[in-house]
């Protein structure tokens, strides 16, 4: 196996790298804990569309980058690293603007794609609700047929982007059985939305919507109905890799201040990266690092094979979020006292990290997906979003 970057993702990493430390961080740290304007962030969207960040995995014919997903994650891993914020909303507008372009109908893709690859208008994927997380079978939201199209009634929560969103991708109740998702406009359609304020990543919306006989055309149906289940659940494999991406890149930043303070701080006449105790939680978080880097791009290998590889993104999300999570911890250690002021950024990584366990499946969901796919034994009451998925050669 070749770990070897090639020339190509090398000069685009460092050139998204020199681009985010100058005209990215610098927006997103004067916002750091407060939700990041629409405006604003339709700007820094705009000027990170050129590097690939919100459109790479749309081929380049229909508008996108045409990026592998490995190369996507090398460039998502960076931006996470610098600015998990903004990063985040691209991710999750990239995968608004993946599935318009997947499921999209032509006059959907005339109306949406372009306006999403290139950040003027902000997507959301409209999944979990107040009662389901990672049961999408347990979907409640209805889409009732009525003359020319549907009407829409139900609730969405732990939407990213919803409250700056301009579009919702939103699975709904078509049948007993069948889900499908639906195109719906904000301003053309409506539905409410209700920030929520979380213990991080504070600058990320993540929102409440609400649905109140939300009348749509027909032609907001995205591809053919009863297609939601299958898309939610490969769209899972994909965002867990993802997760685990903002993951590692908050644990570099905080491993990178550890590093940085342990050569700094002076304590019984020398340094105290000259201490062993220090050392030896340096050296923990550089090998956790590694470990949740080499899971995660396995699985974003395997993705792009279009393989089946639900237990390996598992894996990737439930051991690069706990990491971080670690990771993040130690680099407080390092710091001491200092490390529990706002002073150092290493109490905002540490907030930050905690957020990753949670979405896309917790930890405790990835656990039972690895170990039903080992045994063969289902503990989940129904399969729900631990369903076996077909292969996806070029989904």
């Amino acid at each position: 196996m070749n770990f070897d970057l090639t020339q190509e993702q090398r000069l685009a990493v460092e050139s998204l790298k020199r681009f985010a430390e100058s005209e990215i961080r610098p927006v997103a740290e004067r916002h750091e804990d407060t939700l990041i304007p629409q405006d604003v962030m339709k700007d820094m969207l705009r000027k990170l569309a050129p590097f690939g960040i919100g459109n790479g995995w749309v081929p380049v014919e229909a508008g996108g980058a045409g990026l592998d997903l490995v190369t996507s994650g090398l460039l998502y891993e960076e931006l996470f690293r610098i600015a998990p914020d903004v990063a985040g909303t691209a991710f999750i507008n990239e995968s608004a603007a993946f599935m318009v372009h997947k499921l999209g109908s032509p006059t959907q893709k005339s109306r949406y794609l372009a306006g999403l690859l290139a950040g003027d208008l902000i997507g959301c994927v409209a999944i979990s609700e107040p009662g389901v997380g990672s049961n999408p079978r347990a979907v409640t939201t209805r889409a009732t047929p009525t003359d020319g199209g549907y009407i829409i009634n139900g609730e969405k929560l732990w939407i990213s982007n919803g409250s700056i969103s301009d579009l919702a991708m939103v699975v709904c109740r078509t049948g007993p059985d069948s889900l499908s998702f639906f195109a719906v406009d904000r301003e053309a359609h409506g539905y409410a939305c209700r920030e929520l304020h979380k213990l991080g990543l504070n600058g990320w919306s993540t929102a409440q919507l609400s649905f109140a006989d939300v009348r749509v055309p027909a032609d907001c149906l995205m591809g053919p109905p009863g297609v939601g289940l299958r898309e939610t659940l490969q769209a899972f494999e994909r965002a867990r890799c993802f997760v685990a991406l903002l993951a590692i890149g908050i644990a570099r930043a905080a491993y990178d201040a550890a590093v940085t303070y342990a050569r700094q701080r002076e304590q019984w006449g020398k340094v105290i990266a000259g201490h062993q105790l220090v050392q030896e939680m340096i050296a923990e978080m550089a090998t956790e690092l590694d470990c949740a880097r080499l899971l995660t791009y396995r699985g974003l290998s395997l993705l792009d094979q279009g393989v089946r590889c639900d237990t390996q993104t598992s894996m990737a999300k439930w051991y690069a979020t706990e990491a971080a999570v670690r990771i993040a911890s130690r680099a407080i250690q390092v710091h001491g006292g200092y490390g529990l002021t706002k002073e150092f950024p290493v109490e905002r990584h540490f907030r930050n990290a905690r957020m990753t366990p949670i979405p896309d499946g917790t930890t405790e969901i990835q656990k039972l997906i690895i170990a039903r796919n080992i045994l063969g034994v289902s503990a989940f009451g129904d399969e729900g979003a631990a369903s076996p998925t077909t292969s996806r050669k070029g989904a």
